[in-house]
């Protein structure tokens, strides 16, 4: 493994900076098998640096993941239209940018839904995780309330509606989005797929 050199960090920011020399390993690396020894080495600290802000491993990456629900939180709000006119106005640039997201962060992504990581320490109901799916719930209880939305057990068509856009996009992360099987804009048709599913067909105006 090739080195890398030492980063400074400010005193009294040690925890940032292990966090963020975790981050850089997990981007380039592809993965997250690294070491709390050799988050240290490359972030110039000490070999027990790291237990001052993380008891183990577990701990370091549990938190990576929480920084990337609330990074995937943030882009799914800042994609939301002010004023959409359908269901799938609005829902399109919410399920673009959580692929997006997704393919552009693979080993964030994958870490986040890790079933191994998520069993240890229960952080998907965490309210960081938590806060991705509520911007789900939101969206299809006010579609209901409004009378757009079929009336249904919302956490159920919530589910339906991540199942879909998480299998899309580790189907995007891994390149199986092929052209000549699922079409040229497979994102795009499953999402009106999906809508047709939730949506209260409403009269011609």
């Amino acid at each position: 493994m090739q080195a890398t050199p030492h980063r400074p960090y400010h005193h009294g920011d040690l925890r940032r900076a292990i966090i963020e020399t975790a981050l850089d390993m997990l981007r380039t690396e592809k993965d997250w098998q690294f070491t709390l020894r050799e988050v240290a080495r490359r972030a110039g600290v000490s070999h027990a640096a790291p237990y001052k802000h993380f008891p183990d491993r577990t701990a370091l990456l549990v938190e990576l993941a929480m920084i990337g629900f609330d990074r995937l939180h943030e882009a799914l709000v800042e994609a939301k239209p002010e004023a959409p006119r359908s269901l799938l106005e609005e829902i399109t640039p919410i399920s673009l940018a959580y692929v997006a997201f997704g393919t552009e962060n693979p080993a964030l992504y994958r870490l986040m839904f890790n079933a191994e990581e998520g069993r240890v320490v229960g952080m998907h109901l965490d309210q960081r995780a938590l806060a991705v799916f509520e911007v789900v719930l939101d969206m299809l209880g006010r579609g209901q309330a409004a009378g757009t939305i079929r009336k249904r057990p919302v956490r159920g068509q919530a589910t339906a509606a991540w199942a879909l856009i998480h299998g899309i996009t580790l189907l995007a992360i891994d390149g199986l989005l092929v052209p000549e099987k699922v079409g040229s804009a497979p994102l795009e048709a499953a999402i009106a797929t999906l809508v047709d599913g939730l949506a209260i067909p409403q009269p011609n105006t």
